[in-house]
């Protein structure tokens, strides 16, 4: 291959590729002559043959344009060269070509005439490009002759006219600004007039014209002057709008909120208004507490200004926390009446806006939609945020003083005016007031537990100095009458005319906000309603004389008769306090003779004790009435104030070891459970030098009261006042009346207690309320057991000869005797009367008392008889039925207790032995001793040894339970 390649070079010869890249383009793609191509087609051909040399073809040939085949073709050649070989495989390389040529030529004559057509195309196109070339020439030729003849001298002309017009508008921009230069003296006066809206749209009028002419340089100046005027405005703005926060004026308001729309801040205002509200509530109650602590503090230290409000809350005193608190609570409400008219003049004037449509434009109207929005969400929601930041400034002030010294009174007028703003709080975003009501409970809780204490020992001391004489009250007597009741609204004011009745009904239907809209504020309430009550108290207590209530008890002459604190309480009955109004002692005494004619039937039986804990059970539940989340604490020392008045009347007046020996069942399982729960619950017995049980914890020892003991100026010994019968009826009776007070206020009581506490309330009256007239039998059966001489009547019935052998026509001396004892108990009894007026119940149980002890007093005597016989039985029941005829005479109570008692008895005399054994297990209610009596006497004669055992063996059986 080499040899070949340097031959060729040697001849000056080049390879076909190279030649072809020597030829020019033209040359390269010269298309074959209409010769050559004629010479093509004439020589035959095998389209067959043709077709399977161009197949034969090697790929490499088609590959790329940039393909060597002449460098191909050399570098095929072998190594040892075959002439032959060569010239055979180079005549199919030109049959290849000649095949390919012709192939090409065929391809080249089938497009012929599509190319001739472009051609034409071409030459058309060449055609036109000369054509417009002449147009446009022409065009510039006649453009250039225009401008030289008519442009050039028009123009000019309008030139002028424009320059005159600019003058024109120069002139009426310089009489602008010489307008502008004056507005800020309008300004001025409009902002002193408090003319808002009217300086804002000036001003921003101004800024606007300003703004067209700020190209001018003096206008620069004035730009920047209208802007400060601007910010001055809305700082003064600023300062009108935090007015509102406490006098709210709706003219006023209505400038502000319009000036602000002018400015495009009305959400800007809102968030303000908010801030300044805040900022009123902390300044108004700090300036409030601040006056009163410098007041008290009675110089002008200014270190009470640099204090925080909290600290500041601690230095109020005791006589100005009152004045204090009413004063805060009315200036809060300043604030929060000034918030609610805010929300009333948005709620109106957006209703005027719905009703009257604007006919702005709808973008206008769109942002003035988001604002409304805005401001409704923003008001409703800066309702909780402002009466949170006023529940905690009172927070604040309540508890930076330990009130559980205060008065009762005055500690009830601070829940009186928490509860008011709780009520104003309420109404005002319906909270439920959390804060305060936590608060308030902190301080009630610890002010009670105090206070309850205290009255404890109070009680103590009045039922230790009680002499248990009645106290004077009207017949027609009612809790509902004292003041302390009032708030129950049992009795309507008898100041109160019925023609202003009806309108205070109508007022207490309106909300608060409603009633003191325009003028008042609803804590000033609270010192006029104090006034009325301590007057509808004086004029309700039962002082004028009745002359239609002829029956007297007594005649009281001179005011040592009445206790002090009966007088005290006859003079105020809100605070024990010196009379409001004068009373001479004449007219006093006048009053109190008059209140003793009282109708025995009708008058209720008390003592100023009583009263006393019937007005704690008052107060205790106005408490409960205004702050009811301890309502259950308060009902529970409420019940305790009356189990130590029960319990004091038992040890006083029915503490007696002789029950159990009496077998009557004096004192009830209930009662006795009642009394031991009292004793362990509320007694301490270890201050009482009683019996202690377990060892008590000092704190559980502070809860509970020593045991109260009785005045020695009792007497309870002297037969001659049936054993202090007077002082015994007007305890136990006086205790009654207390259960029925009670039971009169357990609807009440009931709607306060809690509904998982109220089993507690209902377990009080139903184990202890309710075991009141109870007591009446222990402490009455003591009157009953001394006032009778038993004891000489069996004497005497042991003197009576029982085995006689004829029928007696007269009863025995015992039974005379016996009857005058009761006839001399009655007469003491008429005489008791006269003091103290015995109700029909406790008469009956007096006789009941004396009539059964009597009877089982004969049935004793029956069974110390020796020998009895037929006829001795028979006399018995002579006795017997002449003491039931002469003692129906005395007495009322019917039927005679414990009368079949005695006649059972009786007739067990005429029992056989079969009868007696029968008689002996159904009749054990009799003693073993008057069982055994009828064994041994009545049956002794009449059967064996034997059968006797065998009837003291039953008896034996029945009484060996007992023991």
């Amino acid at each position: 291959m080499q040899k070949i390649k340097s031959l060729m070079s040697r001849q000056g010869l080049k390879s076909p590729q190279e030649s072809v890249v020597d030829m020019s383009p033209v040359e390269c793609f010269r298309s074959p002559s209409k010769e050559e191509l004629r010479e093509l087609r004439e020589q035959p051909t095998d389209p067959l043959a043709e077709q399977e040399l161009i197949d034969n073809i090697e790929e490499v040939y088609f590959s790329s344009d940039s393909f060597d085949m002449v460098q191909y073709e050399l570098e095929k050649l072998p190594p040892d060269l075959n002439l032959l070989e060569l010239e055979e495989y180079r005549d199919k390389l030109k049959r290849q070509q000649a095949a390919v040529s012709k192939r090409v030529a065929d391809l080249i004559l089938e497009k012929q005439p599509s190319y001739v057509k472009e051609l034409e195309r071409v030459t058309s196109l060449q055609t036109n490009l000369q054509l417009a070339a002449v147009i446009c020439t022409n065009a510039r030729r006649q453009l250039r002759s225009a401008k030289e003849g008519f442009t050039e001298a028009s123009l000019g002309l309008l030139a002028n006219q424009r320059r005159r017009q600019l003058l024109t508008g120069l002139l009426k921009s310089l009489r602008t600004i010489k307008t502008l230069q004056r507005t800020d003296v309008r300004l001025s006066e409009m902002l002193e007039e408090e003319d808002y809206p009217g300086a804002i749209q000036l001003c921003l009028e101004c800024q606007k014209a300003a703004s067209t002419f700020k190209h001018y340089n003096c206008i620069s100046e004035l730009n920047s002057k209208l802007q400060d005027t601007l910010e001055q405005i809305e700082e003064q703005l600023d300062v009108a709008l935090s007015k509102t926060c406490k006098h709210f004026e709706v003219s006023h308001y209505t400038k502000v909120q319009l000036a602000y729309k002018l400015l495009g801040k009305t959400q800007t205002a809102m968030d303000q208004l908010h801030m300044h509200f805040t900022q009123a509530i902390h300044n108004t109650v700090f300036q409030v507490v601040l006056g009163y602590v410098e007041l008290c503090a009675g110089n002008a230290d200014t270190k009470f200004q640099k204090m925080q409000y909290k600290d500041l809350c601690t230095h109020i005193t005791t006589d100005s926390y009152i004045p204090c608190l009413t004063d805060l609570c009315k200036a809060l409400w300043e604030v929060m009446l000034s918030y609610h008219l805010t929300m009333q003049w948005h709620d109106e004037h957006y209703k005027e806006e719905e009703t009257t449509p604007d006919d702005s434009s709808a973008e206008g109207s769109d942002e003035s939609t988001v604002d409304r929005s805005y401001v409704k969400k923003k008001l409703e929601h800066g309702l909780t945020r402002i009466w949170q930041d006023v529940q905690l400034k009172v927070k604040a002030y309540l508890l930076g003083t330990d009130m559980s010294n205060f008065k009762y009174d005055d500690f009830i007028v601070v829940l009186d005016v928490i509860s008011r703003l709780m009520q104003v709080g309420e109404e005002f975003c319906g909270s439920k007031s959390e804060v305060l009501q936590e608060s308030i409970k902190r301080q009630s809780v610890n002010y009670f537990k105090n206070y309850h204490r205290t009255r404890l020992e109070e009680l103590r001391m009045f039922l230790e100095n009680e002499t248990w004489e009645l106290c004077p009250v009207k017949s027609n007597f009612s809790i509902a009458q004292l003041h302390e009741f009032k708030f129950m609204g049992q009795c309507r004011s008898p100041s109160v005319s019925p023609s202003r009745q009806p309108e205070s009904e109508e007022l207490l239907e309106l909300s608060l906000f409603e009633q003191y809209l325009q003028e008042g504020n609803p804590f000033e309430m609270q010192i006029d309603n104090k006034e009325d009550e301590t007057e509808d108290v004086l004029a309700s207590n039962g002082y004028e004389s009745d002359e239609l209530e002829k029956s007297v008890y007594q005649e009281y002459d001179s005011d040592s008769d009445v206790p002090e604190e009966l007088k005290q309480d006859y003079v105020d009955e809100q605070t024990g306090d010196a009379p409001v109004k004068s009373v001479s002692r004449e007219t006093l005494r006048s009053r109190k003779r008059s209140d003793y004619n009282l109708n025995r039937a009708n008058a209720p039986i008390l003592t100023n004790t009583t009263l006393n804990v019937i007005r704690l059970v008052g107060k205790y539940m106005q408490m409960m009435n205004i702050l009811k989340p301890i309502a259950f604490d308060v009902i529970h020392c409420v019940s305790q104030l009356f189990d130590y008045y029960l319990y004091a009347v038992y040890t006083f007046f029915g503490r007696n070891d002789m029950y159990e020996s009496s077998g009557l069942g004096l004192i009830s399982s209930r009662l006795r459970t009642t009394l031991s729960r009292i004793q362990e619950s509320l007694i301490d017995v270890e201050a009482g030098g009683e019996s202690a049980g377990p060892h008590v914890s000092p704190e559980e020892r502070k809860e509970k009261v020593p045991s109260p003991h009785l005045s020695q100026l009792v007497i309870l010994t002297a037969s001659d006042t049936l054993y202090g019968l007077a002082e015994r009826v007007v305890a136990t009776e006086s205790l009654v009346f207390l259960a029925e007070q009670f039971e009169f206020l357990q609807p009440h009581l009931d709607t306060m207690m809690p509904s998982a506490k109220k089993p507690f309330l209902q377990q009080f009256y139903s184990q202890t309320v309710s075991t009141a007239s109870e007591l009446r039998k222990p402490i009455y059966w003591i009157v009953a057991a001394k006032a009778i001489d038993y004891e000489q009547m069996l004497l005497l019935m042991a003197g009576v000869k029982w085995d006689i052998k004829e029928i007696m026509s007269q009863h025995n001396i015992y039974v005379d005797v016996l009857l005058k004892e009761f006839e001399k108990f009655n007469q003491r009894m008429g005489d008791v009367s006269k003091i103290v007026r015995i109700p029909l119940p406790v008469s009956n149980v007096l006789w009941e008392h004396c009539i059964r002890l009597a009877n089982r007093t004969l049935v004793e005597g029956y069974a110390n008889v020796k020998k009895c016989s037929n006829e001795g039985r028979a006399l018995m029941q002579l006795d017997f039925q002449q003491f039931l005829m002469k003692l129906e005479k005395l007495t009322d109570l019917r039927p005679i207790p414990d009368k079949e008692f005695v006649e059972t008895y009786i007739k067990a005399y005429y029992l056989t032995e079969n009868d007696m054994e029968q008689f002996i297990k159904n009749h054990r209610e009799y003693s073993m001793k008057q069982l055994t009596n009828l064994v041994t006497v009545c049956l002794g004669s009449h059967i064996n040894k034997k059968a006797r055992q065998k009837l003291l063996a039953a008896i034996d059986d029945i009484d060996r339970p007992k023991r």
